[in-house]
């Protein structure tokens, strides 16, 4: 089942994207592509296969976390866009309700 110009349009709104005409044709042809080969691995029986959620049966390997000194501290604060004493002062990331 082909993806339709304008379903790519839909999509690229939604992705705030912007594409030409000669864009919106290839990416159009290109995603059916792509549903195409989906809609075949759909038809391969995969019921005597295990599910894999890592390919590699390793632990994640943990450190412990060490203190170090930071040696320029003074070259840092000289640089610093602004301070509050020792602090560096960045811009708010979140807001408050």
């Amino acid at each position: 089942m082909p993806i339709t110009p304008d379903e790519v349009k839909k999509i690229a709104h939604l992705a705030r994207l912007e594409f030409s005409e000669e864009e919106l044709l290839a990416y159009t042809e290109e995603l059916s592509k792509i549903l195409d080969y989906f809609q075949e691995l759909q038809e391969v029986d995969t019921s005597t296969i295990a599910p894999t959620f890592h390919p590699y049966k390793k632990k994640t390997p943990f450190r412990e976390d060490e203190v170090e000194t930071f040696e320029n501290i003074e070259g840092l604060l000289k640089i610093a866009p602004e301070l509050k004493d020792t602090l560096i002062v960045v811009p708010k990331v979140v807001k408050a309700p």
